[in-house]
């Protein structure tokens, strides 16, 4: 099981790598309200939930796992929208027909051909000067030795079971760019998915605690979390969470 899945199973509904503090931040710089709005990988919808409160002109989220689409249709079909279950890289969507696209913690688990391709179909089917909003996990500083990052790719992917690839703020940068975006935006948060406080502002005390209960209960899962909770911790001070807001050129 990945690792989002264990930690939703155990309750914690806030996923994302810079906690809902960098997504709040990232929206503030994406104007909704009135926009016809594409969400990537919704998965439990906490974002979706920012979103629909404010005011888009229309909501079509996208995801390839069936259990997303039935969370999430309910909620898009609230304000008349919708969910499809489809590939990012694929969405079968028409050419340039959203104002905005928004997608969190899902590029960072995909290769550079991957990641290039959800970008891509990003900027096909946002209309010129569309806005393109992404959270995902970061590594810092820019200069930081290829080795250690690829020690923290492969100990990320034993952990989350995922082949996890995150970016320095540069190569997030460039690869945006490479792919047709301007960046008009970027912020950076602790990755502190895992952390107690962090889980608090997220999670709140009540919820904090119904996983805590839910870990002790679940020794299978406690020990997925040890060795996530153990990873983070290795490489706290190179990983991030990090989020773009970009502009579709022409």
């Amino acid at each position: 099981m990945q690792g989002h899945w264990v930690l939703a199973r155990l309750g914690k509904r806030v996923l994302r790598p810079g906690g809902e503090k960098l997504t709040k931040r990232m929206l503030a710089h994406t104007p909704i309200a009135g926009k016809r709005v594409v969400e990537f990988a919704p998965g439990l919808g906490r974002t979706t939930r920012l979103i629909l409160d404010a005011g888009p002109a229309g909501y079509t989220g996208v995801d390839r796992d069936e259990q997303v689409v039935r969370i999430i249709g309910p909620l898009a079909a609230s304000v008349g929208g919708t969910c499809i279950e489809a590939d990012a890289s694929r969405t079968g969507l028409p050419d340039e027909t959203a104002d905005v696209v928004i997608g969190e913690a899902m590029l960072t688990m995909q290769s550079e051909r991957g990641k290039r391709a959800i970008i891509g179909e990003a900027h096909r089917i946002l209309k010129p000067g569309g806005l393109y909003a992404i959270h995902e996990m970061g590594l810092a500083p820019d200069d930081l030795d290829e080795s250690v990052k690829e020690s923290i790719r492969k100990d990320l992917a034993r952990a989350i079971k995922v082949n996890a690839r995150p970016l320095t703020a540069d190569e997030w940068r460039a690869l945006l760019e490479s792919e047709g975006f301007e960046v008009l935006w970027h912020g950076v948060e602790s990755m502190a998915l895992l952390k107690m406080r962090r889980n608090i502002a997220d999670e709140g005390l009540a919820g904090v605690l119904r996983i805590m209960r839910n870990v002790l209960t679940h020794p299978d899962l406690r020990a997925r979390v040890i060795e996530m909770r153990r990873v983070f911790n290795t490489y706290g001070d190179a990983l991030t969470g990090i989020a773009f807001v970009v502009r579709r050129k022409g």
